[in-house]
């Protein structure tokens, strides 16, 4: 069986506490100045911390149609008139000092194409933006405690080691001997690219606070470029093949082979978690001038273009990094301290982000197009970033973090991680046409300053004791006043020279006799060998006598220090005494000034107490008569009560009398109007009993009779009337219970109808139309019926629904000169009446109550169950 292959152990990944004091990201705002009064301006700046927007005319901010304007606060604004030197001041500066007080730095520049972002870093002639300014700021800081070349080394690793004075020698030597060597740069305005050389004139020289001088200092310079998500190491020097043939950006063979595109570079993870350029050439520096021409040198082979919105455009990424390496001095202040653990590297990167562009505006293609694609899917990664680190922050969630999905974010990781402070610079173009993406650019900067970043950790402090350069220094120049004390110095006085050499033997006669002299050379020999134990001696001698000197020094040093230490505290109480003494005499001259301005004002107060007295007397006389009036006046008042309180009383009882009088007068007259309506009830019950009793029958007629009635009769033709109701469909006939069947030639005929009384589901179901008979009482008192017809539908629920869409109305009338009322209820009716004339007033009256109790006629048709009509 195969051995199972051994997984490589993963390496702990180093959390970040969550202890840490956090700080928002800085995001600062610089508005760019028009280029010609006759651009539409669509930004105002408010006050020095917000700014509004004001939509153009065209453009629809609302669902709604209207025009509304928004303000963004930043944590500074600079307007179109601020200089450089302002706005590094409030940005760069700080994170300068930080830099070299060992701490990390990201300052990026973010905004819209031609909004002024690489101005904003790399200024103009005559006015450096923040890059020359920051390097000019180091120098001036490190200048006099820089190490020489080559004592700081960088590896392959984004670390640094620290080389003895020996190391560093022959590594200078070897770089001068090679003749591919750039020549050193000087200080001089004649020798520097006359390109570059009113870019770096800054004026106005800052040194940062607190710099510590027992350490040394070495400064390295990179720069690479983030193009279409491949990065390139634009200080790379390539040397020419001629054997491959050279290809430009248009893919076709270039004769000209003064440039050639380097090769990409990849993005690795160092050995405390952050992320730098593998392979990256880093230049060490001296100068502000050497510094920025190595920019300059790598901001030529930038990639730019003339697209529709800026005639040199940025179509990537760039990055230069400074970094920082420190290391103290030694115990003696000599020499540098070779331990890689108080080793100290910072660095400061400062990015030109390339413009956000719709392609729509630009007008891009070809490979313009896919330089444009590459920039805002780089930018919108950034976006999503800091989306998703402010929603981890605010809500506490852990969403990971896309950084890996851009080299433009995953390059920067360690930043938002807590690796050092970040500020970012928002240039905006005010004009109208760049409204839209201004908008944009305006809610990411918004967003972005809810970021927190954990603040950086200071650096180790060192153990060793401060103050040993310049204790050192103060030792060469004590050692060398004493030698000039003693002889002079040893180069510059000849009568020290033959001090020495007079102290050594004398040289014996060197003249050769033949060829085998035998005595001469042995005796040259050890003259010789006399006069180097003498100058043994004589350097043994000098040393101890060195470390004399310097213990003695030393001693008088700690000594001079200890005394001065507390001749310096003696004069520190004494100052600490003279201010108090002086602050003592301040506060009794302000305290005499005091009592005089009290004694004054107690004397007026008194003056004032005596009139208030006065005062206080005559109105405690008057009142004390007020007192008096008001108890006189109370004592009216409660007699006064009293004898209101009777008459309410007397009066409250008279009208109780009174309304229990109108209550009982009132109940009466409806128990009077309730006792007629009780007979009228009666009255009315009796008729209805009376026309419900059976009428005796008429009196048959003989067949005689009904022959002559019926050849006296005029003919009468019946026409029979078809219903419009009757058709080939299946009706539902919804006949109601006490539906009265009318003796009519109109009454409609249905066939294959379901006849019902109320209309079910089972019913509907089964038939596509419906019919309604509803009868009512006419105003002449005769009975209408009303045929009430509809459509059947199924209902999306599954049930059955009915549409109405017509009414018929059938109605009875008798001819009007039959009609009689009767005079009595056992009167019978008359033999020669018809069947539709026994409808009289009792009748009507009856079927009216009936109706008008068990019937409820509604705006729906709902009908109620009437009671059958008996016939005669």
């Amino acid at each position: 069986m195969k051995a199972a292959r051994l997984q490589t152990p993963r390496r702990p990944v180093k959390k970040p506490s969550n202890n840490r004091p956090k700080d928002p990201v800085g995001v600062y705002c610089r508005v760019r100045p028009l280029t010609t009064s006759d651009d539409a301006c669509c930004v105002e700046v408010i006050s020095n911390t917000t700014i509004q927007l004001h939509p153009p005319d065209g453009i629809k901010v609302n669902r709604n149609g209207e025009f509304k304007e928004m303000q963004y606060s930043f944590k500074e604004v600079f307007g179109a008139f601020t200089t450089q030197k302002e706005l590094f001041n409030v940005v760069a500066q700080p994170l300068v000092e930080d830099l070299i007080h060992g701490k990390n730095g990201l300052l990026f520049t973010y905004g819209v194409t031609g909004s002024g972002k690489t101005h904003t870093m790399t200024g103009s002639p005559g006015d450096g933006g923040l890059l020359p300014r920051c390097l000019d700021m180091i120098f001036c800081s490190i200048g006099p405690f820089q190490a020489k070349r080559y004592v700081f080394k960088p590896d392959d690793k984004n670390t640094m080691e620290v080389q003895n004075e020996v190391d560093a020698l022959l590594e200078r030597q070897k770089r001068d001997a090679q003749p591919t060597a750039t020549p050193k740069i000087g200080s001089s305005r004649q020798r520097m690219d006359p390109e570059f050389a009113d870019m770096i004139t800054v004026p106005e020289h800052c040194k940062a606070e607190g710099v510590d001088e027992d350490s040394v200092y070495s400064l390295f310079v990179s720069y690479v470029e983030i193009y279409n998500n491949y990065l390139y190491d634009l200080l790379e020097e390539v040397p020419p093949d001629p054997i491959k043939p050279k290809w430009n950006s248009n893919a076709t063979p270039v004769r000209n082979v003064e440039f050639i595109p380097p090769q990409s570079k990849n993005l690795r993870e160092d050995s405390n978690h952050n992320m730098y350029v593998a392979g990256c050439t880093e230049v060490e520096v001296k100068s502000t001038e050497e510094a920025f021409e190595v920019f300059w040198k790598g901001q030529k082979k930038r990639r730019i273009a003339n697209t529709t919105l800026n005639r040199e455009s940025s179509r990537s990424h760039s990055v230069f990094i400074i970094k920082l390496a420190q290391a103290p001095l030694d115990a003696d202040g000599d020499n540098v301290l070779q331990a890689k653990d108080q080793t100290t590297v910072s660095q400061l990167s400062l990015v030109d982000l390339a413009g956000s562009e719709r392609t729509t505006r630009t007008k891009a293609e070809g490979n313009r197009l896919r330089e444009a694609g590459n920039i805002n899917q780089s930018l919108m990664t950034l976006r999503t970033c800091i989306e998703v680190l402010r929603e981890n922050q605010m809500y506490g969630t852990n969403k990971m973090v896309p950084y890996r999905d851009s080299k433009l974010t995953h390059l920067f990781k360690n930043y938002f991680d807590g690796e050092g402070k970040v500020r970012m610079i928002v240039c905006v173009n005010p004009k109208a046409d760049d409204y839209e993406e201004t908008l944009l650019v305006m809610r990411f900067a918004e967003m972005t300053q809810e970021v927190e970043v954990a603040r950086p950790v200071d650096k180790p402090i060192c153990g060793l004791t401060p103050g040993r350069r310049y204790r050192n220094q103060a030792f060469k120049e004590e050692l060398t006043r004493k030698l000039e004390l003693r002889g002079g110095p040893i180069d510059g006085d000849p009568k020290f020279t033959e001090f020495i050499l007079q102290s050594f033997a004398p040289l014996p006669s060197v003249e050769l006799m033949d060829a085998n002299d035998e005595y001469t050379l042995p005796r040259l020999i050890e003259c010789l060998e006399q006069r180097q134990r003498a100058r043994h001696l004589a350097t043994e001698e000098v040393k101890k006598i060195v470390n004399t000197i310097r213990g003695m020094l030393q001693d008088w040093d700690s000594n001079f220090s200890v005394k001065e230490n507390y001749i310096q505290d003696q004069q520190e109480k004494l100052l600490e005494k003279d201010r108090i003494i002086s602050g003592q005499k301040s506060e009794t001259e302000r305290l005499e000034k005091k009592i005089k301005t009290l004694e004054y004002k107690i004397d007026i107060l008194q003056k004032t107490a005596n009139i208030y007295e006065e005062d206080k007397r005559t109105l405690q006389h008057e009142l004390d008569e007020r007192d008096q009036k008001l108890h006189r006046e109370l004592s009216d008042k409660r007699r006064l009560e009293q004898r209101m309180q009777g008459v309410v009383t007397d009066t409250k009882m008279k009208w109780e009398k009174e309304c229990e009088r109108r209550v009982q007068a009132k109940q009466l007259e409806m128990q009077n109007k309730l006792w007629v309506k009780d007979e009228k009830l009666k009255q009315l019950k009796a008729i209805v009993a009376e026309t419900r009793m059976e009428r005796p029958e008429k009196p048959e007629r003989t067949p005689r009779e009904r022959d002559q009635k019926v050849q006296n009769a005029p003919p009468v033709r019946l026409r029979h009337r078809r219903s419009r109701s009757a058709g080939g469909e299946r009706w539902v006939d919804h006949k109601p219970v006490g539906s009265i069947d009318i003796d009519t030639v109109l009454q409609p005929h249905i066939p294959n109808a379901i006849t019902v009384a109320v209309p079910n589901e089972k019913a509907l179901a089964k038939c596509d139309k419906y019919i309604l008979t509803h009868q009512e009482l006419a105003s002449d008192g005769e009975i209408e019926t009303k045929l009430i017809k509809g459509e059947v539908f199924k209902t999306r629920g599954g049930g059955q629904s009915v549409q109405f869409t017509d009414v018929e109305k059938l109605k009875q009338e008798s001819p009007a000169g039959t009609r009689k009322r009767r005079s009595s209820p056992s009167a019978p009716p008359p033999e020669d009446t018809t069947e539709s004339e026994w409808t009289d007033v009792e009748t009507r009256c009856s079927v009216a109550v009936e109706m008008k109790a068990g019937s409820s006629l509604g705006p729906g048709y709902q009908h109620h169950a009437q009671p059958k009509r008996r016939k005669p």
